[in-house]
């Protein structure tokens, strides 16, 4: 089943799968790459990470958000792997779906709208950072990891994890200063998050529907 509904959100390869059941004691640079492949890789990171960089143009502002997601997700991953905790697949790979769906929405004003106002960002960011973590312990616990280095190879892991993102956040917050040069930018950005949340739909849509099929068989 997993096979059918390739979760493009925390996907761990067969190749990779099989790296990491093989290793045997500590691998800091192997797994340094592999959590850096993983962040570039994983939609669910880019298009949440574009959503949280889209209105920011203040570099310490940037730095604030990146760095609330990045303790929530280094938390979760940690602590979900080394203390054993295990939750849906599919299930946490939805709400991660949703993050994005949220963060799009309020890009658009849609809680302003609707409330009047918004829960503060910043929280937001971090909760939301910690669900992505939730979602890749998840990924990793299901795996054979030896004991042996293996709080080593975590740490490197989300470094990794980490590298990546810098390297798509340049990469993001690059494209995004060009385009707001466009004097169409505003209207540009409304369809980018109309874009972006209907990318967060497919994303629970696609998970939802793998977990109810897994029930089902």
């Amino acid at each position: 089943m997993g096979d059918f509904f390739p979760a493009v959100a925390h996907d761990v390869s067969q190749s990779n799968a099989r790296f990491v059941e093989g290793v045997s004691g500590p691998a800091p640079f192997p797994f340094l790459y592999l959590g850096a492949k993983h962040m570039v890789t994983g939609l669910d990171h880019v298009f949440f990470l574009i959503g949280v960089v889209f209105f920011l143009r203040k570099f310490r502002d940037i730095v604030t958000y990146v760095s609330l997601f990045t303790l929530g997700h280094s938390l979760t991953l940690l602590v979900g792997v080394l203390a054993n905790v295990s939750v849906s697949v599919f299930l946490i790979d939805a709400l991660i779906g949703l993050s994005v769906v949220y963060k799009a929405f309020e890009n658009l004003g849609g809680f302003r709208k609707l409330f009047g106002g918004s829960v503060d960002m910043r929280a937001a960011v971090f909760g939301f950072g910690l669900f992505h973590g939730l979602g890749l312990a998840t990924k990793l616990h299901a795996l054979s990891m030896d004991d042996n280095g293996l709080l080593l190879n975590l740490i490197s892991f989300n470094i990794g994890v980490e590298i990546g993102q810098v390297l798509v956040l340049l990469l993001v917050v690059w494209l995004l200063n060009i385009w707001r040069t466009s004097p169409r930018f505003e209207t540009h950005a409304w369809y980018a998050n109309i874009a972006l949340m209907m990318g967060g739909f497919v994303l629970i849509g696609q998970h939802l529907t793998g977990y109810f099929m897994e029930g089902a068989a």
